[in-house]
């Protein structure tokens, strides 16, 4: 992998912000959803490392599966690769 810069890990951060929240919004109503907590942490002392997770608070109505959280994580993972491999 080619060393990184400062604009590919800021969009690493987008694409897992904007894929995440694309996979929830494309499985569930924007009304169903209360709140939405995406976090993303990139370590690149040693390699690249990051870790995206994702809590979402459902409306008490809402009848979303609730590992939608997981699933959007790890979708979001699943487009951050792609990028690299592009990069």
């Amino acid at each position: 992998m080619k060393k990184l810069t400062d604009e590919d890990l800021n969009n690493i951060s987008e694409i897992a912000i904007s894929s995440a929240e694309s996979y929830i919004f494309s499985k569930v109503s924007k009304k169903e959803i209360v709140d939405i907590d995406i976090n993303i942490e990139l370590n690149y002392d040693k390699g690249l490392d990051v870790n995206v997770t994702v809590n979402i608070l459902f409306d008490d109505l809402s009848s979303a599966d609730l590992k939608m959280a997981d699933y959007a994580a790890d979708y979001a993972m699943d487009e951050i690769e792609k990028f690299l491999k592009k990069t």
